[in-house]
């Protein structure tokens, strides 16, 4: 069995951390580097029930997309959530990995497998990183559809294989529009309309779409928009990482077991529908 700092400089292969925002906070939170690894559990979200998970899986490290402390603190007593955390994966042996902001821009990242969920042909970055001279990473992805949807179409396409949430998909424009090409954001996406208007497609899926960035970028063009939840567009990538650790353990003969999280963290949980307008 490898140990930890094993594991850990595969990781930051995969994603080196130096990519990552500067905002952000990614690499191992807790863990002893020395270490034996045997079992990996991956998941979006470092929350109380998802550690649970990893205790009762017999996790020997967690590999979550989003940060545990992304603006520092000054404790992790248990009586805080995020100590509560801390504690229970110390307690049982268990090291935390994140891999936030380093893992959306990788090749392949968060939108290539939100983008392989909806299953769409890449055909590259809509945020070319310009540090990489093949052109392949970056933020977000442009996609092609395999043949032209409308817009009603296309919104059943991605509710049917994306995770379930209450959500559910959002979307803004005529739901008869064709959709030819599409713009993919894993995570909080409005940050990058003036990209995805200059990308030139027909309509673009993401998350977290805040009501005056939405209304401006439909005042500024006719793309569609698609609204998921923030949870299940990034809950992809979990399995394409799972897969590439896992073919990282077959060539070094580490014989890892990694697992996926099925648990839903997205924080909404009901959806009641408004009743069908009065003509």
């Amino acid at each position: 069995m490898p140990a930890l700092n094993d594991v850990l400089a595969a990781l930051d292969a995969l994603w080196p951390p130096e990519r990552a925002e500067q905002w952000d906070a990614v690499g191992t939170v807790c863990g002893d580097p020395g270490a034996e690894v045997s079992r990996v559990l991956f998941a979006v979200d470092p929350v109380q029930e998802v550690a649970d998970e990893a205790v009762k899986l017999g996790a020997d490290l967690l590999i979550t997309h989003h940060p545990l402390y992304l603006r520092g603190t000054t404790t992790v007593a248990a009586s805080t959530f995020k100590g509560r955390v801390v504690h229970t994966l110390i307690k049982n042996d268990i090291a935390l990995h994140v891999a936030h902001t380093n893992a959306d821009t990788a090749d392949p990242g968060v939108s290539d497998a939100l983008a392989g969920a909806l299953d769409l042909r890449i055909t590259g970055p809509l945020v070319p990183d310009p540090t990489d001279p093949a052109g392949r990473r970056g933020l977000g992805r442009i996609c092609e559809l395999d043949r032209p949807e409308t817009l009603r179409e296309f919104a059943g396409r991605a509710a049917a294989r994306l995770p379930a949430t209450a959500q559910g998909i959002r979307a803004a424009g005529d739901p008869d529009r064709t959709i030819r090409t599409v713009a993919v954001s894993g995570g909080s996406g409005d940050s990058l309309f003036d990209a995805v208007r200059a990308a030139g497609v027909d309509a673009y899926l993401t998350a977290d779409l805040r009501h005056h960035p939405s209304s401006e970028a439909r005042e500024r063009s006719d793309v569609a928009l698609l609204d998921a939840a923030h949870w299940a567009t990034e809950w992809p990538w979990t399995e394409q990482a799972a897969a590439q650790l896992d073919e990282i353990s077959d060539r070094h003969g580490w014989d890892l077991r990694t697992h996926v999280s099925r648990t839903v963290t997205d924080p909404w949980t009901a959806h009641a529908a408004a009743p069908a307008p009065s003509v």
